[in-house]
Formats: C-alpha cells, sequence, structure tokens
C-alpha cells in the first residue's frame, strides 16, 4: 500500500523538466525587454490628443457656383468680352473662335442680338426647337446692312480677292452674301435642320441602336 502511494506522488520527470525550460524562456524574454524610460511613462500616462473643432461652414450666397467661376484671371481678361455668349456656348462652343461671333462680342454684339433670345430653343434638349430668328441666304445681306453694317469700305481688288478664295463657285457677285466673305458662321455638320423662313423642322438626324 506503502509503495502504491509513493508512486503515485512521485513527480514524472518528463513533465518537470518542461516546466524548468519554460521559466527559463520567460526569464529570457524578460532579460531581452527594454527598459522603460521616463519620457515613455510621460507618453503613456498623457491623455490622446483632439484635433480642434471645425469651425461652422459659411455659405456666400453673393458667390458665383463653382461651374459658373471664370477661368484663370490672364485667361479671363483677355476673353472677358466672350461672356456675352456664354448661354450660346453652352452647345455652340465651336463658335467660341469663330471670326464673326468673336468680332461681334467684341463690340458688345452677342448671339442674341442677331437671333433673338431664343429661351426655347436654349431650353429644348432634344434640340428641335429652332432659334427665333434665323435667315435665308436671300436675307443675310438686308439684315447685316439694316442696322449694323449700311457701308462696306473693303478696297475692290480685297473684295475680289477674299471672293475667289472663298466662293469661287459663285460666277455672279449677285448671289454672293456678306457671310461668304467674313467669318466661318456655318456648321460644318448638321443634326438638325429648319426652314430658316417659316422655322419649320427639316431635317433631324437619328442614330442606329
Amino acid at each position: 500500500m506503502m509503495n502504491h502511494l509513493c508512486r503515485s506522488c512521485r513527480i514524472r520527470p518528463l513533465p518537470l523538466l518542461l516546466l524548468v525550460l519554460a521559466a527559463c524562456s520567460l526569464s529570457v524574454v524578460w532579460l531581452d525587454l527594454p527598459p522603460v524610460s521616463g519620457a515613455d511613462e510621460a507618453a503613456a500616462s498623457k491623455p490622446e490628443s483632439k484635433l480642434p473643432p471645425l469651425l461652422p461652414l459659411k455659405v456666400d450666397k453673393s458667390a458665383p457656383l463653382l461651374l459658373l467661376e471664370e477661368p484663370a484671371a490672364k485667361e479671363a481678361k483677355s476673353q472677358a468680352f466672350l461672356k456675352i455668349n456664354a448661354a450660346c456656348f453652352v452647345c455652340h462652343e465651336n463658335y467660341r473662335e469663330e471670326p464673326l461671333a468673336v468680332g461681334h462680342a467684341k463690340q458688345d454684339v452677342g448671339c442674341t442680338k442677331c437671333h433673338g433670345e431664343s429661351l426655347a430653343h436654349r431650353e429644348d434638349e432634344d434640340n428641335l426647337t429652332p432659334p427665333d430668328k434665323m435667315f435665308s441666304l436671300a436675307k443675310i445681306d438686308a439684315s447685316c446692312q439694316a442696322t449694323c453694317h449700311d457701308t462696306h469700305d473693303a478696297p475692290a481688288r480685297e473684295v475680289l480677292k477674299r471672293w475667289q478664295q472663298r466662293c469661287p463657285e459663285k460666277t455672279d457677285a449677285a448671289q454672293v452674301v456678306c457671310t461668304d466673305c467674313h467669318g466661318y458662321h456655318r456648321l460644318p455638320r448638321r443634326t438638325v435642320s429648319w426652314n430658316r423662313d417659316t422655322g419649320a423642322l427639316l431635317m433631324r438626324a437619328t442614330t442606329g441602336n
């Protein structure tokens, strides 16, 4: 009986060895740790800093919207006169550098002077509504001369030269109109066309699915 108790209380050698190795490992790790400095203790005890609160957003209703802001100051200064046609350039960007439109804008004469306010045309995203005023070839000269250009002081030699350069297919001087020589006030490609006298829709380009 006594031998049995001694055998049950005896510590087996393998668990004892593992216990000793674990204790040694913990001692080595503890010795390798760097000492804690006073600065570290102060940083640990210091509460976490917080960013200052954001100031309330101020809305300046008099400032222009970002979408309406002018380009860089230098560019805006040199092209400030083009603002008169800003509403038209939303769709007709190609006329921003067109000589006839630019020349008139420099004199404070915008698109609406000839074509009317054309509000319905501007608001029609389907592009089916014509401008308030359009001019067929037969009415171009009369429109230009009626209110603005009642004289033509260009030398005859220059007129003939421009005629031959711009519209040599027109052999009769009576066929030549102001816009044959001045500007490029026609769209190179049209997706819609109206009768310039009546405003009736003549053609609308369609694309296949």
